[in-house]
């Protein structure tokens, strides 16, 4: 039973259905969130801070998009909520829910998600993990100069989870957030050209990780020498004959897509520009994607410098699984939370409310008994609160 959370109930309570009431207790990730220091000075403490974070955290997973959304939820859901909470004082206003999330410090709060997110982990094989940055387009305030919250993620789209969230500057400081996400050895990180740096490798390396990093003009002199000797091998018909190859074909949506992958040993090319200064390098990556629309056909060719054993096959896989961050996560963040569309923007509030956005996700894509779209998810979890409990102990 989670710390700090239960009450007792009477014997007429117990004749009710206070089943859902009672497992919610079991979440254990409610644990983990309890040990948050409270920001408030004693005499403004009319609400519990474990009120607050769970009444935020359930009123998302059922849909809440902004304070005014969760204090609808934390009334509609008040008999309910009572049962398992304290509640001293009703339900808080939305001013004080804005107030107190502004004030949570960030940082404990994203380690509060991290000693949940890690005990999820602990029991899992997290063979690809990728990371990639999202900013949130509205979370600007031209009044207080402040520029738009830029989020760093490390995911894993073999088990829909969201393993890692920090917040950089400016999306040109990605590189500053990256190193803190690269925890877990024996995993496969993939990176997009940002991550394509010498330091990014070297430190996989030394955490005992293997990578693959896209190759972009950002590292001019290496694209380049890659580029032109796939291009030359491509044009004396090499490329088919001495190295591995795989191929996949994918059709849907009205397109069908064609991607070739070409994985060739760095021994078997000339020696590339400070090839010696990338740790572990061992294998360049060309994939040519052929997509073909109603109307029109194109083509485009990328590169890759990898870590891993020339295996065209392994190599695709773990490129296309990198891509679910963009599928899988961003997407949902933008189409069903609406994050590009929140107006949260005061002190630390958009930084703590992006995280419960993806500890709402966590838990929505942990809850495997339904088929439905996250979207219909929160919808019956705003409705049920038996389901909502099964969303909850889930992840525990």
């Amino acid at each position: 039973m989670a710390r700090g959370f239960s009450k007792a109930v009477t014997s007429q309570q117990k004749k009710t259905d206070l089943l859902p009431s009672l497992n919610i207790l079991n979440a254990s990730f409610l644990e983990d969130f309890a040990k948050l220091k409270d920001p408030r000075i004693e005499r403004s403490k009319e609400h519990l801070l474990k009120d607050i974070i769970a009444i935020a955290i359930l009123a998302i997973i059922s849909g809440a998009d902004g304070w005014v959304a969760i204090e609808a939820y934390g009334n509609a859901k008040h008999e309910w909520l009572k049962s398992f909470l304290e509640l001293p004082n009703g339900i808080p206003s939305h001013d004080t829910f804005s107030r107190v999330f502004a004030r949570i410090e960030p940082q404990q709060f994203q380690e509060c998600f991290l000693s949940w997110v890690n005990a999820i982990v602990g029991e899992l094989e997290l063979n690809v993990i990728a990371i990639d940055g999202k900013t949130m387009k509205q979370s600007y305030d031209r009044n207080d100069q402040q520029k738009a919250l830029h989020i760093v993620t490390a995911w894993s789209s073999s088990h829909q989870l969201v393993l890692g969230p920090k917040k950089v500057a400016k999306k040109s400081n990605e590189l500053t957030a990256i190193p803190e996400l690269i925890e877990i050895a024996g995993s496969v990180i993939t990176i997009d050209a940002m991550g394509c740096q010498k330091d990014i490798t070297s430190l996989i390396f030394k955490k005992k990780g293997d990578y693959i990093l896209a190759l972009k003009g950002n590292q001019k002199l290496l694209y380049q020498a890659v580029k032109e000797w796939f291009e030359l091998a491509q044009k004396s018909d090499d490329l088919g004959r001495e190295y591995n190859y795989h191929e996949q074909v994918e059709a849907g949506h009205h397109r069908v897509e064609k991607r070739q992958v070409w994985t060739v040993d760095v021994s078997e090319l000339p020696p590339l520009h400070n090839q010696a200064l990338w740790s572990g390098l061992k294998t360049v990556v060309m994939i040519v994607s052929e997509r073909r629309l109603w109307n029109k056909t194109t083509t485009e060719a990328r590169f890759y410098l990898s870590s891993l054993s020339s295996n065209a096959e392994k190599i695709a896989g773990a490129i296309r699984s990198h891509w679910g961050i963009e599928n899988s996560l961003h997407w949902t963040l933008d189409v069903t939370f609406c994050e590009d569309e929140s107006r949260i923007r005061k002190q630390n509030s958009p930084e703590n409310f992006a995280l419960l956005r993806r500890l709402a996700i966590n838990l929505l894509k942990q809850e495997k008994t339904s088929k439905q779209s996250l979207k219909m998810k929160r919808y019956r979890a705003a409705m049920d609160n038996n389901y909502l409990v099964k969303i909850l102990n889930s992840a525990s």
